[in-house]
């Protein structure tokens, strides 16, 4: 049986991070040649080094995808070199901040997320697009907790940061659909590996409780009891990237573990 993603290229926008290292390597070894992008070059080195050990090979760009002169010039390295961009994930962090009342929170803290959200999907959207128009073909994705969706006290910046790249990538897949280019994205909360009490309380703040728990909690609301993992977040994304899911596009996946059902 033939690799998903076989002779496809693939940039991945944040791919230092847990799910966008985890992606990266089930796109290697789907049979992709993946482009890593991020603005630190340790994470990015480590997430190649995994691939490496996959026995795939990935290479490594540092810059910063809210950089517009940046992303499409690296765009266009990667076109001349690889001759094709047929799959672009941004998963980079926002700075979503969490635990706070709106009505207490500043509007600093409200934007962050909704701009550097919108700004990378837009930046890193337009530059494969762009290419995609001309190929006549490729795919889009993004990622995001499915706050936008729905409303949850207490969740700060990240629905509306959800809600407004959401809603972008709807109308991005509703014009670039009739070039051939599917614009796809994932829901998702929780993931178990991802998941670190360091890096939850940065979101909300230092009463948030830890990994363990929070883990815990997600699965007793999750209708599948248990929290998603990485493993299921990743291999959706590579379905999507492929062929295979060649009649889905501008929506998105559940992979919630049914912690949302919609």
């Amino acid at each position: 049986m033939s690799k998903l993603l076989e002779g496809k290229n693939a940039i991945l926008y944040g791919a230092g991070g847990g799910i966008g290292r985890g992606v990266a390597r089930t796109f290697s070894r789907e049979g992709a040649r993946v482009f890593l992008v991020g603005r630190s070059e340790a994470p990015l080195a480590a997430t190649a080094q995994a691939i490496a050990q996959d026995g795939g090979t990935a290479e490594v760009a540092v810059l910063d995808a809210l950089d517009e002169a940046a992303v499409d010039s690296h765009v266009r390295e990667v076109v001349s070199s690889a001759g094709s961009v047929d799959v672009s994930f941004n998963l980079i962090s926002r700075g979503d901040v969490q635990g706070t009342a709106l009505v207490d929170m500043p509007a600093d803290d409200l934007l962050r997320a909704v701009t550097n959200g919108l700004r990378s999907s837009f930046l890193t959207a337009r530059a494969a697009a762009r290419q995609m128009i001309e190929q006549g073909s490729g795919v889009i994705l993004h990622l995001n907790s499915a706050s936008g969706a729905g409303a949850m006290p207490g969740m700060g910046s990240t629905g509306p940061a959800d809600a407004a790249t959401e809603s972008f990538m709807r109308y991005l897949a509703a014009e670039l659909g009739p070039h051939g280019v599917r614009v796809c994205g994932i829901w998702t909360a929780g993931v178990v590996e991802t998941l670190t009490t360091e890096k939850l309380r940065e979101v909300g703040g230092p009463n948030t409780p830890d990994a363990a728990s929070v883990v815990q909690m997600i699965a007793g609301m999750s209708v599948l009891r248990r929290a998603p993992r990485l493993a299921d977040v990743a291999e959706v994304a590579a379905f999507l990237a492929s062929s295979r899911a060649g009649g889905i596009t501008g929506t998105m996946t559940n992979v919630t573990s049914g912690l949302v059902l919609r």
